[in-house]
């Protein structure tokens, strides 16, 4: 048995290839060939091999087999649904924010030596 992989810190090649085995997993749980699996998301036969073999393909086709495998009512769950807080909902007088702000800059505090005498 392998051990869990942290997702919060696993490079993106290890991500790959375990969402690829867990997508294989899937389709073969479900007794469905690769072929089969290609024909009802879209793709190409080689384009499943890729992503199986955790190689990288395109989010619209991982989105595709996702959904040809039943699978696609989870993606909800990846993200949380963004909330803006009643605070901000007043700050911004009931508007929702539409994009970020710049990031203020602290402007850097003048820097002296330390054996140096500022009241010269």
């Amino acid at each position: 048995m392998t051990q869990p992989l942290d997702y919060s810190t696993a490079p993106i090649e290890l991500l790959q290839a375990d969402l690829g085995h867990r997508i294989e997993a899937l389709r073969l749980g479900r007794n469905i060939q690769q072929r089969e699996l290609a024909t009802e998301a879209g793709v190409s036969r080689r384009t499943i091999t890729r992503l199986e073999n955790g190689q990288s393909v395109s989010l619209d086709t991982l989105l595709r087999v996702m959904r040809a495998l039943g699978v696609s009512g989870r993606l909800a769950s990846l993200l949380p649904e963004p909330a803006v807080q009643p605070v901000d909902r007043i700050r911004l007088k009931r508007r929702e924010r539409k994009r970020a702000s710049a990031r203020r800059s602290r402007a850097p505090a003048t820097w002296q030596w330390a054996d140096q005498d500022t009241e010269s």
